[in-house]
Parts: structure tokens; sequence; C-alpha cells
């Protein structure tokens, strides 16, 4: 398993785990619309921002997206955000945690999980935090088992364009 920035050549794969995490979409089923890309662009410039995958390739560490034929069998979003609280604690907010449907149940959320952890360690942060649907229980269960605490309850409100 590689664990990895995502590159665009991954942009299908991760917005396949993304619509539908009860099955397993073929990437080049996914059609990539002007939003997506403009999404991925400013992650991809934003130094507080990661998308990062693990997948089962050996990943061509020169960056040639050619080189990169294996599935991405997870994905995650890494943002670091700056705080005054807590004496000025930096943090990592995980988003978009998404593991193959026929590749659950193996440890490599887990793994997913430990790895974005780490990273975030080694930034600097003294904290990571995620928010997660209510309607995803068995999500809840797995953050739980990792050492995860719903410790607040959050809130969200949608703005109309």
């Amino acid at each position: 398993m590689i664990f990895r920035e995502a590159t665009r050549q991954d942009l299908p794969a991760v917005l396949a785990l993304l619509a539908d995490e009860e099955s397993v979409l073929d990437p080049a089923s996914i059609v990539v619309g002007e939003a997506h890309e403009r999404a991925f662009a400013a992650i991809a410039a934003d130094p507080r921002n990661e998308m990062l995958v693990l997948t089962d390739d050996a990943y061509d560490p020169c960056g040639d997206p050619e080189g990169a034929d294996g599935v991405v069998l997870g994905c995650l979003q890494l943002t670091y955000i700056p705080g005054l609280g807590q004496n000025g604690l930096e943090r990592a907010l995980v988003e978009a945690v998404r593991i193959r449907a026929d590749r659950r149940g193996a440890g490599l959320g887990a793994e997913l999980m430990r790895l974005a952890a780490e990273r975030a360690r080694e930034r600097g942060c003294g904290l990571v935090q995620l928010t997660s649907s209510k309607r995803r229980t068995a999500a809840h269960r797995f953050y739980e088992r990792l050492g995860f605490a719903r410790s607040h309850e959050g809130f969200k409100l949608h703005l109309a364009p």
C-alpha cells in the first residue's frame, strides 16, 4: 500500500469513492465536472490542504502520472487549521474519508486514519478532528474504535449561491 498526495489522474477514482460508499464504481464512468476541477486545483495549490489517497500501486516517485497504474483504495482530505484557542494549537480537520466498498474490513481504513494522524502530528498539529453525517452509524463506530471521542455537537448552515 502507498499513502500519497492525490494527483489529477486520481480525481475520477476519488470521486467514485465519494459518489457511492456502498458500491464500487468504475472511475471511467465518473464525469469530472468543472467544479470538481476547480476544487481539486484549489486543494492542490493550498499548503493548508491535502487530498490523500491509499493505493495498491507502485507509484512512480518522480511524479510521472503515466507510471501510476494502481487502484485507489481509499481517500481523505486533510485541512490544517491554525487556532488561538488551546494555547495556539494547530488542528487537522479530516474530511471525505472513504475506503472502497469491496476492500472494507481488512484494516485499510484504520491504516489510512493512522497515516493521516501521523502526517498531522509531523506537521505540528495537536488535535485531529472530523465530522460525520448522523446517517453514517458504522463510520461512527469505526472512529470511536480508533479513539475519536464524541466531544462536540456539530452544526452546518448551507448557503445559497
